[in-house]
């Protein structure tokens, strides 16, 4: 009799575990995978795209770049190739929104500096103020790791055109062609050059999302 009731005992248990395992592969296979969104311009705010693709519905992409980082060297997008990235858009002698940015972006520079698939990248919006030497000492000043983090300047129109055509972040001015208003926007970019997430800069619950979304679109690649 205590025989049976061991050997009972024992069923019940190999049961009991198996159907735990069961209910945890169940929902581990019913639960729904996370996506980030595909942004495209005719789904983000209007004042943000340019007129010229503000129609454009499917297959936006950065366009491929030629500028310069804090140290000189030459930064395309062959840089960033089968990377991921979150780009911004600011100037070294900023007062308002860009301290609080630049403080956030170097968060993520810490929490992500042992992650060699994800990079970081920031265009200045007054490239004749920051000139090479001012971002070097902007970045000296933010402790910014080169290996991760470049600081570009270069030709101002070709700024203007990536923030409006291609990162779809920068509202127009009224001033002239080239004259940009900077934003708050981080903007998350996949290893095919498209844009999955929209974050505001200055906003610490708004980075912790960043970092959430960027393990997100991590395990999309696995």
């Amino acid at each position: 009799m205590k025989l049976f009731r061991k050997r009972d005992f024992i069923t019940v248990g190999f049961i009991l575990i198996f159907s735990a395992a069961a209910v945890y592969m169940f929902y581990v296979i019913l639960k729904p995978i996370e996506v980030l969104p595909i942004y495209q311009p005719a789904e983000v705010n209007e004042k943000l795209v340019d007129s010229s693709i503000i129609h454009i519905a499917k297959y936006h992409k950065v366009s491929d770049f030629k500028l310069t980082n804090q140290n000189g060297k030459e930064i395309t997008q062959a840089n960033y190739k089968d990377k991921i990235y979150v780009a911004d858009f600011f100037f070294t002698t900023c007062q308002d929104i860009c301290p609080v940015m630049t403080k956030n972006m170097y968060q993520l520079q810490e929490e992500l500096k042992n992650d060699n698939e994800i990079l970081l990248l920031s265009h200045t919006v007054i490239p004749e103020v920051d000139t090479v030497e001012q971002l070097k000492e902007y970045a000296i000043e933010n402790n910014v790791d080169d290996s991760k983090w470049n600081l570009l300047t270069g030709d101002k129109k070709q700024i203007y055109e990536l923030a409006r055509k291609s990162y779809l972040a920068v509202e127009d001015s009224n001033f002239n062609e080239f004259d940009m208003i900077h934003t708050e926007n981080f903007m998350l970019i996949d290893k095919e050059k498209q844009i999955r997430g929209f974050y505001d800069g200055t906003n610490s619950e708004e980075i912790n999302r960043l970092l959430k979304d960027i393990e997100i679109l991590k395990q999309s690649y696995n």
